[in-house]
């Protein structure tokens, strides 16, 4: 595949049961707090709207928050539970429609109590319920699919991660029987939508609280950790992680949401300052902040045409990150300098030197040949 046959893939269309997305482009959810007492106004639904407008495949709000008293200490947080709160986002997902865009609500709890040892079973089963009723509350406005937000430190992350499930019932224990709530909580929604109705949960490894944070250390237990939660009928796996082109373990290039893929066979959506020059935490940590990067850089990123070693960008877009030649070439900079694009030590990532018709790899200086679509952005 070409890189202009590559870069295009990003624009063809995919599908997701039934439902069919125009491009594989995907707005993340972004934590907003402009919807006072937790009523989404015109201001969001217009904020939504501009995104559908501007071609994003498929739009997943920020998070909404279901109806149980610890679901949020946030008050301009939106709600999906409520008259008044979900005629606001009928209004959003009005707006998306008429302009042509596909939008999925993140449901989400986010655990302010910070003890999943202190809900007793008959909690448990209110907020799964929670839950189900706001996913039927999705299906019911019109709503393309839903997102369960079970990354981050949240309350599903916090029933997930052995530092904060420190339970002995069948809620807690091995990473399996940790995942006990969350299977109840796919399984409730599922029963609640339909089998034909997109449901996506977003996982990740690192928590707010701790970035290093890791629920899996090998594939054979990120396998353990996954297969009940397919079972209980998740359709796509959204894999947060805060640099996307990092590998997830060592001795493989495959990143977190690569992994998922290949162990579970769903798709998957990769995120981390994905269209930023670096990370966009150096703002905190170093003062220095991050700015936008046109798709020329971040597809580069994943190909240095050499003239016998090209990295596979049709794999990328698979979540398959394999090279024609893993012993020679080391595009993801698995071993230090020698490594095209990514150069580990100092988390360079990203910085091309662009110009109209061609991107610069800032390690290599090899050039890469830049297809219209990409120019055109």
């Amino acid at each position: 595949m070409t890189y202009s046959e590559s870069v295009q893939a990003l624009f063809q269309s995919f599908a997701i049961g039934t439902l069919s997305l125009p491009n594989r482009i995907v707005m993340a959810p972004m934590t907003r707090q402009f919807s006072p007492e937790g009523v989404p106004t015109a201001d969001v639904a217009a904020y939504y709207r501009r995104r559908a407008e501007n071609s994003v495949g498929l739009i997943v709000t920020e998070g909404t928050i279901i109806d149980h008293p610890d679901s949020s200490n946030q008050p301009n947080v939106p709600h999906f539970y409520g008259e008044t709160a979900l005629n606001g986002w009928a209004n959003v997902l009005a707006e998306v429609h008429e302009a042509g865009g596909r939008i999925f609500p993140q449901i989400w709890h986010m655990g302010v109590r910070g003890q999943v040892g202190d809900y007793s079973e008959a909690d448990i089963a209110s907020i799964v319920q929670a839950f189900a009723q706001s996913a039927a509350e999705a299906k019911r406005l019109g709503f393309d699919g839903i997102e369960l937000h079970g990354a981050h430190g949240y309350l599903i992350d916090q029933f997930f991660w052995e530092k904060t499930n420190p339970r002995t019932d069948r809620y807690g224990g091995d990473m399996v029987k940790r995942t006990r709530f969350a299977v109840e909580v796919i399984e409730a929604c599922r029963r609640a939508v339909g089998s034909d109705f997109p449901i996506v949960l977003r996982i990740s490894q690192w928590k707010s609280t701790d970035y290093t944070a890791k629920l899996a250390t090998t594939p054979a237990e990120l396998e353990q950790f996954l297969k009940p939660l397919t079972a209980a009928g998740v359709d796509v796996f959204h894999c947060s992680t805060r640099r996307f082109w990092e590998p997830e373990f060592e001795g493989s290039e495959l990143n977190l949401a690569g992994w998922v893929k290949k162990l579970t066979g769903k798709p998957t959506i990769t995120v981390g300052s994905v269209g930023l020059d670096t990370e966009f935490m150096s703002y905190f940590t170093e003062g220095k902040g991050s700015n936008h990067t046109k798709i020329d850089s971040v597809m580069a990123v994943f190909l240095c045409q050499e003239s016998t070693n090209t990295y596979k960008i049709d794999n990328f877009l698979e979540g398959n990150y394999t090279t024609t030649n893993s012993i020679n070439y080391d595009p993801l900079g698995l071993d230090g300098e020698r490594g095209h694009h990514v150069n580990k030590r100092t988390a360079e990532v990203m910085n091309m030197e662009m110009s109209t018709d061609k991107a610069v790899c800032p390690l290599c200086t090899k050039k890469v040949v830049l297809s219209d679509v990409a120019k055109n952005g």
